[in-house]
């Protein structure tokens, strides 16, 4: 069949038309549909080096231990250990009580039992920090305590993070001994000598630490 060259024009300006009206409707698809925003990615946490570790009166004091954040998210941190119901500690998360003994949130699904904390021993001097031990059950401090079989026993809420109240054996260590020990980090700028109540609390768990020790080894003997 033959088209008349009026005919032509005809078929050609409709389809001009057409496709100007699928690009309109394209556009406002676009409008009313935006595209969706990438899901926001977990805080990429640097590989954990002594370094890290620093003077524990530098970092952010809450109650009776210091708090700091690896991944720069100490906000989410202070505001996990301000809570007076619990909740869980963001990924960087570091928790100190004493300057030898260290807690890190690692990142989601890095250990499920420890509910992804790692912990730390430290020998610490004027010179820095260094790692004793690092890991999960291994890490065993000085005062004869397995760091993961106290803090799992903390209430679910607390995110395995100890104190009077939340669940976990008491230790030892009294409040006026963990601050002395707060107080003469050793890796602390312009040390000032103890005060008194500070020397008298040293001297206190100086002797504690003997007797524990003397204790061992005479039950190795056996």
């Amino acid at each position: 069949m033959r088209i008349g060259l009026s005919e032509a024009s005809r078929a050609l300006r409709g389809a001009h038309a057409w496709r100007a009206m699928a690009a309109r409707a394209c556009g406002a698809m676009l409008l009313v549909c935006p595209v969706m925003a990438a899901a926001p990615t977990a805080p990429e946490l640097p590989a954990i080096t002594e370094k890290m570790f620093r003077c524990i009166t530098q970092m952010t004091h809450v109650r009776h231990y210091y708090v700091d954040n690896l991944a720069g998210n100490l906000a989410g941190t202070v505001r996990a250990a301000e809570s007076t119901t619990g909740e869980p500690y963001p990924v960087g998360s570091v928790v100190q009580l004493v300057p030898t003994e260290v807690m890190v949130k690692r990142e989601k699904g890095f250990n499920a039992a420890t509910r992804d904390w790692e912990f730390f021993e430290l020998d610490v001097s004027a010179d820095g920090s260094k790692i004793r031990t690092r890991g999960f059950v291994e890490v065993v401090n000085r005062f004869g305590g397995n760091c993961f079989a106290c803090h799992i026993k903390a209430q679910s809420q607390w995110d395995m993070i100890c104190d009077n109240s939340h669940g976990c054996d008491t230790i030892p260590l009294t409040r006026a001994m963990t601050g002395a020990l707060q107080r003469t980090d050793p890796r602390c700028k312009n040390p000032v000598p103890p005060s008194p109540e500070d020397a008298a609390a040293l001297a206190q768990l100086g002797a504690m630490l003997k007797a524990g020790a003397a204790g061992a080894a005479a039950a190795a003997k056996k």
